[in-house]
């Protein structure tokens, strides 16, 4: 009895325990929420009140109302919201994206930039373009094309033989490699209005982005960031493997068919509007688990993109202002700068 008892509170200490953890985590969770939106708000808060036409915040205010003066009405409701709503929007759907392939790989460099999606989905938005002159809809659908060629290409080549996740990971790489020389010819060879155009575009940009690209964008990112926020429970099975995801009832090929689905969805109609941002999908991932380790749910990756694309284009265009630099030049220096940092950080702790 005395053996009994004594198992018993062990158990009930165990899961008490847990249920503190549990707690603790699920605080944290919610602190970092608050903090990214907090971050957010302040960005576009200051991206909307300054620059080379400075407007105070009741003026700013009385806009969103219909007062303000004509020209304080095109600044901020034309020119300056677009860019904003498109880099929280953009810059979350990236960030799933990248968090969608990382867990379908299991692989922390699994993201659509490195393993060549984005330069697929890049590839068929600028066939779109010099062919038929561009367009939402056209761009839209040629950057799907070419990102899920490039899928096509990747997964096939990267089957069977040896090296598991890192054989993706290298074959990847190299298709990438492929269209990114096609992208450089297709450039060389356009008209020079066009290729001046796509040389910018495809640094990642955001400048001179319309409500007619951005709503109908923004709208595709949030329904598959739905349909990735659905199905997050089977991705975590997924992630234990698929013997063990299999035993628990996870349906692997339609697991893995909508992950990688969502995720070319989510990068190529990015892709198509604003150029290849890169790594936000790459970055954005490996900072939220960082922030909020346990479990990291969808939503504080996509707020951690959101911050980061909004941040780097409010930077890119104040920093040298009355310039406009692409918002892809600023992630660029972050990007290396952080995987500068991690490389650092894994060096010091060996």
């Amino acid at each position: 009895m005395t053996g009994t008892s004594t198992r018993t509170r062990a158990h009930v200490s165990a899961a008490h325990e847990l249920a503190v953890i549990g707690r603790r985590r699920r605080r944290r969770t919610a602190v970092v929420l608050a903090g990214l939106v907090l971050v957010i708000l302040a960005t576009a808060a200051f991206a909307l009140l300054t620059g080379p036409f400075a407007a105070s915040p009741l003026t700013v205010l009385s806009t969103f109302w219909g007062g303000g003066d004509p020209a304080t009405q095109t600044v901020v409701l034309t020119l300056r919201l677009p860019r904003i709503v498109a880099a929280i929007t953009f810059g979350a759907g990236l960030a799933v994206s990248g968090a969608l392939f990382q867990s379908l790989t299991r692989n922390p460099l699994g993201s659509p930039d490195v393993v060549g999606f984005t330069s697929g989905a890049y590839t068929g938005a600028l066939i779109a373009i010099v062919t038929v002159g561009g367009g939402v809809g056209a761009t839209i659908t040629g950057s799907l094309v070419g990102g899920a060629a490039a899928a096509l290409l990747v997964g096939s080549l990267a089957a069977g033989g040896n090296g598991g996740r890192t054989r993706l990971i290298v074959v990847g790489i190299g298709i990438g490699a492929m269209f990114t020389a096609a992208n450089h010819w297709l450039i060389l060879t356009a008209d020079l209005d066009t290729a001046l155009a796509a040389a910018v575009w495809g640094a990642g940009s955001l400048n001179g982005l319309t409500w007619g690209q951005v709503v109908p964008v923004s709208v595709i990112v949030v329904v598959l960031m739905g349909c990735a926020m659905a199905g997050s429970g089977r991705m975590r099975l997924l992630e234990m493997g698929d013997d063990m995801a299999t035993a628990l009832g996870v349906r692997i090929g339609r697991t893995k068919l909508m992950i990688l689905a969502v995720g070319i969805g989510l990068v190529a109609v990015v892709t198509a509007i604003a150029g290849p941002i890169a790594f936000i999908a790459l970055v954005a991932p490996h900072l939220a688990k960082r922030l909020a380790p346990d479990r990291t749910p969808i939503v504080v990756t996509g707020l951690m993109g959101s911050v980061l694309l909004l941040v780097s284009d409010t930077v890119a265009t104040r920093l040298f202002a009355p310039v406009q630099l692409p918002a892809g030049m600023v992630t660029i220096c972050l990007g290396g700068a952080y995987l500068l940092w991690l490389l650092g950080r894994q060096a010091r702790t060996r």
